[in-house]
């Protein structure tokens, strides 16, 4: 039998290199990774010593996660700075990953610990009346609020600066209960303005219904909303008097303000009706909750998803 120096079998190289022969041969199947030489009578696999460290390589960027198309493609470039760049972009991602499982590790602890003194002094009741708007409405799915969301309000942003239309409010939301209940509904994005507004794209003028409100105001990113609209509906059902009607966001911080996703501040508004009793602010004129439903009816039919958008 003839030995080849500096050889090894594919069971050596495998317990070289900690990677099984069921992975080597995948590998090789997949030109990740080819043996040095492949006996044409046996099949037997062989490799070399020099190949240990590509070997060793793999099993890195494989422990990090990094796909197999990604490794294949850092190993094939000649470009230092290409394979850099593809490195970076997947430790990149492998950051933001680690950020939301340390936020969402915070969180759980937070709701395994409650504080029983937060909730309702946070809460404002409010009436609010009707406002011309810029308004984009359109049914969009879960997966895809946020970021409609921040596409719709750059589009009615740069609508209003085209036509020469200041806008004099906050931007807002309005959603109806599909967008919670399936996951899909329809959805209206709105920015206060000044004058008219042509239809232009997606891009509609309408009027934003008064209502009658209790506020709450959200801290950070939109993943973590469901907190602030869970202490909300306590505070609603223990406090005050809920009607039918779309809940409500009002987008005072957000994507165009800074790309600091904890310092966003998103209001979450909660339709109710105001009683006016001691502590509570008298409804205005054109607040009764009767006016709420209008602000869906006269939308074409389009809806995104709750978790949604808080920009």
């Amino acid at each position: 039998m003839q030995i080849m120096t500096g050889h090894l079998s594919i069971g050596d190289f495998s317990r070289a290199t900690h990677l099984t022969v069921k992975t080597l041969r995948h590998y090789h199947q997949i030109r990740l990774l080819e043996p040095a030489d492949v006996d044409p009578h046996t099949g037997y696999r062989r490799y070399t010593v020099e190949q240990l460290p590509t070997a060793q390589v793999i099993r890195r960027f494989r422990d990090l996660g990094m796909p197999l198309g990604e490794i294949q493609a850092v190993l094939a470039s000649s470009d230092p700075h290409a394979r850099n760049e593809r490195i970076a972009a997947h430790l990149g991602r492998l950051e933001d990953e680690l950020g939301r499982t340390q936020r969402a590790v915070g969180t759980l602890r937070d709701l395994l610990a409650p504080n029983p003194a937060a909730g309702s002094t946070d809460i404002e009741l409010r009436s609010t009346p009707a406002v011309s708007a810029a308004a984009i409405t359109e049914t969009v799915d879960a997966q895809d609020a946020v970021a409609w969301l921040q596409g719709a309000l750059g589009e009615l942003y740069a609508t209003l600066a085209a036509q020469q239309v200041p806008h004099n409010g906050t931007a807002g939301g309005i959603y109806t209960d599909e967008v919670f209940t399936h996951h899909r509904g329809r959805a209206t994005v709105f920015v206060p303005c000044t004058g008219p507004v042509r239809l232009l794209g997606r891009v509609s003028a309408q009027v934003v219904p008064a209502a009658e409100l209790a506020v709450m105001t959200h801290r950070g990113p939109p993943s973590e909303v469901d907190r602030t609209y869970a202490a909300l509906a306590t505070y609603v059902a223990r406090h005050a008097l809920a009607v039918d009607g779309p809940i409500r966001e009002h987008y005072l911080v957000g994507q165009r303000d800074t790309a600091d996703t904890t310092r966003w501040r998103t209001e979450i508004a909660w339709p109710v009706f105001l009683t006016g009793t001691a502590g509570e602010p008298d409804p205005q004129p054109g607040g009764n909750p009767n006016a709420l439903p209008p602000e869906t009816d006269n939308v074409p039919d389009h809806s995104p998803d709750k978790n949604v958008p808080s920009p």
